[in-house]
């Protein structure tokens, strides 16, 4: 295998992920936590920053939080190819996820000076500090408004404008810092994959060729909260057992709609009982439902499935129900030219780069619409992620760089 540009150093990319990993909320014999605007994610932030300004380039942050950064004699209008990921985490996740895109593009701009390249960190990737993701991208992209931003609160109650505010995020030039198609002549986001199939395929890169649809599902069931103890079970309307059986179900359906071919997956991921206490029949649930496909007709059809049986176990069962679909991501194909191109670079490095599609969502999935996307896969061991058990051979990594790098040279 050709090496392709020298100046892809191995070890300092290692030395960028285990520093941003130092960098956590948690302890990290338990795993590794950066909610989005927490001080550990300011620090990875500036840290990040801080190394893109010492390879020679200059930085801003968007108005929704985001971080840019290019070479210095690159203007910020001039086309160039964006590059990069998120440095936010899931509670106690891994050290790789979303971080390996940011290392990644910032390797690139120490390795090739003349990079027509832009870094960009994206804020608020994962979801699980504001209960919706990517929302530096939403908000970039302007698929997300300043009224929608300001409705999204943490696990504080702190909306995302007023937690943001020192950080860049800043309503009033949202609408003027959209992106811009015309500056950008694509987005590459490399990523860990996320599932085993490279690892057991002894394949350290892939192409991305496709990200899966999803929706999302806010349910509640609402029973009759009585005492544990004088009441018989054929007088209950108890809302936790109807919620468990569809749980069941839906766990069903999902085995049911699911091939070799289609890979789709229901996830039941969040779940809220109320009045919560020992000696109470639960008189409400409420829960998430997640569900991902690769065909835009599947997703239709479970979509009538899900809604059909959980008014059948509600009915069946004497409660009440409420389900809302709070987003709806269709199937996003990435493009041809710029998957070709990562195709032909990994090529003139005697390095092979087979297809993929993506079950996990990522920022490409909401710039796609507005400029030519494409994604770098890198093996992930088993295929663990949201794990602090995650892990991806820095080889790997540094080849996806050069495969980056090399694109960027022709």
């Amino acid at each position: 295998m050709r090496e392709g540009p020298a100046a892809v150093d191995s070890q300092r990319l290692a030395r960028d992920i285990e520093e941003i990993a130092g960098f956590t909320e948690a302890d990290p014999s338990v795993g590794y936590s950066r909610p989005t605007f927490s001080p550990a994610w300011r620090r990875a932030r500036d840290y990040v920053i801080a190394q893109a300004q010492a390879a020679g380039c200059v930085t801003r942050v968007d108005a929704a939080g985001n971080v840019h950064a290019r070479h210095s004699a690159l203007g910020w209008q001039t086309p160039a190819w964006l590059c990069g990921s998120h440095i936010d985490s899931v509670p106690t996740g891994g050290k790789y996820d979303g971080v390996v895109g940011v290392v990644v593009a910032l390797e690139v701009l120490r390795a090739v000076p003349a990079a027509p390249l832009e870094l960009i960190v994206f804020a608020e990737e994962e979801g699980t500090t504001f209960n919706l993701g990517m929302l530096g991208s939403r908000a970039w992209a302007g698929t997300l408004s300043a009224a929608d931003l300001s409705g999204l609160r943490n696990g504080q109650g702190v909306d995302f404008l007023s937690a943001g505010a020192e950080h860049g995020v800043d309503p009033g030039r949202l609408a003027a810092e959209r992106v811009e198609p015309s500056f950008y002549r694509g987005f590459i986001e490399t990523h860990v994959e996320q599932g085993p199939a490279l690892w057991n395929a002894a394949e350290p890169l892939a192409v991305v060729t496709a990200i899966h649809g999803r929706r999302q599902y806010l349910c509640r069931l609402d029973g009759t909260a009585n005492h544990a103890g004088s009441t018989r079970m054929r007088d209950r309307q108890d809302a936790l057992a109807g919620a468990a059986e569809v749980v069941g179900v839906l766990e069903e359906l999902a085995r049911e709609l699911d091939d070799e071919v289609d890979h789709t997956v229901i996830t039941v991921g969040r779940l809220a009982v109320e009045p919560n206490a020992l000696n109470v029949i639960p008189g409400r649930v409420t829960f998430s439902v997640d569900f991902r496909s690769p065909s835009a007709e599947t997703l239709v059809e479970g979509d009538e499935r899900v809604r059909s049986m959980i008014a059948e176990v509600s009915q069946r069962r004497g409660l009440q129900f409420e389900l809302s679909c709070t987003e709806n991501l269709p199937v996003v194909p990435l493009d041809p030219g710029v998957c070709g191109m990562l195709r032909a670079a990994a090529g003139r490095l005697d390095a092979s780069l087979p297809d993929a599609a993506s079950g996990a969502l990522h920022d490409t999935a909401i710039l796609a619409p507005f400029i030519p996307c494409a994604m770098l896969f890198v093996a992930s061991r088993d295929g663990i992620s949201h794990n602090p058990a995650e892990f991806s051979r820095i080889e790997h990594i540094a080849l996806a760089a050069r495969v980056v790098a090399e694109a960027m040279r022709e």
